[in-house]
């Protein structure tokens, strides 16, 4: 009989299917019961905490929250304005990062540790004490130093611009680590025979990275965008997860609290969808026909 060979991209797609198998597992055990129960939680009010009696309001607890609740509104679009200025700050600042740890300078590996550190200990207890102590709200601020006279020149409008950019720093420095790596991994996966055919041909260090860099590297960039937009609207220091922790089990609404964490997932997930399929047109994968 003959052997039925198995052709390169039915490979490709198995080993996916592997290195996803642990993932689909754990989710359908531990996450996909407690996800179905708090969407079947949020359509009822828990009247008895103990033995949780529960009471049916229909979609009451989603109208409460943009109807009623004078704090959910304003924090969730505070929570976005965050997230679409952080996200491409953070973006830039590690690719060029990454970039200059991708040449060959000397100490190259200890940078390298030195900005991967951050996502070690940026999500325990000392992270969470040096924001508690003000880093990256006036810290960075005031060590650069910026004289009052050049904000009351700049005008009250871009002076505050201007302030809110340099107050995220110091935060958004701590949280580049992996996306650092990811670039990194992206720009040392590129020929190195593509930039030298195209020196042949007397093309600039600028122009390799807008027609060979920029392009190769783009399902890194898409990846490190929707690892950034999670990361962000998940952190553990994000205001509107403190919000639906708070109501939830500080102020025991527990279904009021899951209609606010399914509304909050709903709008990640949106936005996550509508980031993938805008971009989809934009992203070089090699090797494609």
């Amino acid at each position: 009989m003959r052997e039925r060979r198995i052709g390169l991209e039915t490979k490709k797609k198995l080993a996916g299917y592997v290195y996803i198998a642990p993932w689909a597992i754990g989710f359908a055990l531990f996450m996909l019961y407690p996800l179905a129960y708090s969407l079947w939680l949020s359509f009822h009010e828990v009247e008895g905490v103990g033995d949780l009696q529960l009471r049916a309001v229909g979609w009451g607890n989603f109208n409460k929250a943009f109807l009623l609740d004078t704090k959910f509104v304003p924090l969730f679009i505070s929570v976005i304005q965050d997230a679409v200025i952080n996200t491409p700050l953070i973006l830039v600042f590690s690719l060029f990062i990454a970039i200059l740890l991708n040449h060959k300078v000397k100490g190259r590996a200890f940078f390298r540790a030195a900005f991967f550190l951050p996502v070690l200990i940026g999500s325990g207890l000392a992270m969470q004490q040096l924001l508690y102590a003000g880093v990256g709200k006036d810290t960075l601020v005031n060590g650069i130093g910026v004289p009052d006279e050049v904000f009351l020149y700049m005008g009250p409008t871009f002076s505050q611009l201007v302030f809110d950019l340099l107050s995220r720093l110091t935060v958004i420095f701590w949280k580049t680590g992996v996306q650092v790596l990811l670039f990194l991994a992206g720009l040392q996966g590129i020929p190195v025979s593509l930039y030298e055919s195209s020196r042949c041909d007397g093309a600039t260090e600028w122009e390799n990275f807008w027609k060979i860099t920029l392009p190769l590297i783009s399902p890194i960039i898409l990846l490190n965008l929707v690892y950034t937009c999670v990361d962000s609207f998940t952190d553990i220091n994000n205001r509107m997860m403190i919000y639906i922790k708070d109501t939830a089990f500080t102020n025991i609404q527990m279904g009021y609290g899951s209609s606010l964490g399914w509304i909050y997932f709903m709008f990640i997930f949106l936005l996550l969808v509508l980031v993938i399929l805008s971009t989809r047109r934009l992203i070089v994968y090699t090797g494609e026909k």
